[in-house]
């Protein structure tokens, strides 16, 4: 059987318009794992994340299961709340 990262990569190699839509999708992506990355090793559950920026729990699910776009607003508290920083650029 094949692992989740062998299979997508197979995928991907196969159909190229699906490797478009997953490389244009990336950088959203990108910045829900680092989020979660960051709340893990915390040690925050995203009860107390949503609690230390005035929202609730479902905000940041919705955050990162990516079924919301967040505002920049959203992010830069996020990013305070976890002891970060938020870098933005564009290449």
């Amino acid at each position: 059987m094949l692992d989740y990262k062998k299979f997508r990569d197979k995928q991907l190699k196969e159909n190229p318009k699906l490797k478009r839509y997953y490389d244009e999708l990336e950088p959203e992506y990108a910045v829900i794992r680092a989020v979660m990355r960051k709340r893990l090793k915390k040690g925050m559950t995203q009860s107390q994340l949503a609690r230390k920026i005035g929202t609730k729990q479902s905000a940041i699910a919705r955050l990162e299961s990516g079924s919301h776009n967040p505002s920049f607003a959203m992010l830069k508290k996020v990013a305070k709340a976890l002891d970060a920083k938020l870098v933005v650029a564009i290449k």
